[in-house]
């Protein structure tokens, strides 16, 4: 066998090392969940299962293993708190992770795709060129709060540049179902039943950090015509005509709760707050009432609450009230 000329040798050695090089090079993108190569997606999977366990422990000074630099300069004690006490609440699951590998030294984008409402997309800044997010939800709970873990690559390792907590799901609803409800209720002309519901679905349209809904800006819009809608209507305060006792209505919102959120009516009473029976009997009139004038509230609610007063609350001082909460299903 005949060897190959010198020079023919040389450029075939040079060629193999340049695809080799190649090989080893970054290609920009995003994986997502079973996209990520097993090996890197195992890997991981045991950095997150590291830092949950020193997490759900408070273990802010063990925190510092899987910290980067900057996160170690940070003051994240109380974050880690904030988590802990959610991961002793409630069993996490990991619900999506991406790796992503960056084209520029700037913002990227994962865009939502797909009819699914619940789609979403991500816009992350740089960091590093290398970076991992992954976001955590409780296995059961209809009023979910995410945890975010973002990682990034360095020289000394993959570290945590960013840890997020935020609400997910409120009475078992994502944002954009949150949202969906509400136009429905819009369209019924439920508005004051719309607006309690737009008002949770923007509370939890930024579950995980650089997390994007698609209907993000236009539920925002969405409520800012709603609230004017509402507040052109009612007029808060009013006197409820339609109970011969003429109670004054001083504000609807959103009550937050351990089982969720339900709509809370403050309201003024003429009984005395000591006379709980007078007021009890009243509040049935209310509550009817109530369901008239702002028809919805009662629907996709496990309860209604009502505070009575007999002097208006102004924010500034502490006012003697009477609370009840009604079961609705």
């Amino acid at each position: 066998m005949n060897n190959l000329p010198l020079a023919q040798f040389k450029l075939a050695l040079a060629i193999v090392f340049l695809l080799l090089i190649q090989s080893c090079e970054l290609i920009p993108g995003s994986w997502k969940n079973e996209k990520i190569k097993s090996g890197k997606r195992s890997d991981f999977h045991d950095l997150n299962t590291e830092t949950l366990s020193l997490l759900k422990d408070n273990d802010a000074k063990g925190m510092n293993r899987v910290f980067s630099k900057e996160m170690i300069a940070e003051n994240n004690a109380r974050q880690i708190e904030l988590i802990s006490l959610r991961l002793k609440e409630n069993d996490y699951k990991l619900l999506d992770e991406f790796y992503v590998v960056h084209k520029f030294k700037d913002t990227d984008t994962v865009h939502s795709t797909g009819p699914d409402i619940n789609r979403y997309g991500l816009q992350y800044p740089y960091i590093t060129t290398e970076m991992y997010c992954a976001y955590f939800v409780p296995v059961k709970s209809d009023n979910k709060y995410m945890i975010s873990l973002i990682y990034g690559k360095f020289d000394y390792g993959w570290k945590i540049v960013k840890l997020g907590l935020a609400p997910y799901t409120v009475n078992g609803k994502t944002a954009p179902e949150l949202f969906a409800l509400a136009k429905e209720q819009y369209s019924k002309k439920y508005i004051q039943a719309a607006l309690n519901n737009v008002s949770l679905a923007n509370v939890c349209f930024e579950p995980g950090l650089y997390w994007k809904y698609p209907e993000e800006f236009e539920a925002g819009r969405f409520y800012f015509k709603v609230r004017a809608e509402v507040n052109a209507k009612y007029r808060f305060p009013f006197v409820l005509k339609e109970v011969a006792t003429g109670p004054m209505i001083l504000h609807v919102y959103d009550d937050q709760h351990d089982d969720g959120s339900s709509p809370m009516i403050y309201y003024m009473t003429h009984f005395p707050l000591k006379d709980t029976n007078a007021v009890k009997k009243e509040n049935i009139a209310v509550r009817k009432a109530i369901d008239k004038l702002m028809p919805g509230l009662n629907e996709n609610n496990q309860y209604i609450s009502f505070s009575a007063f007999n002097e208006r609350p102004t924010g500034y001082n502490t006012v003697e009230h009477f609370d009840m909460k009604i079961k609705l299903h």
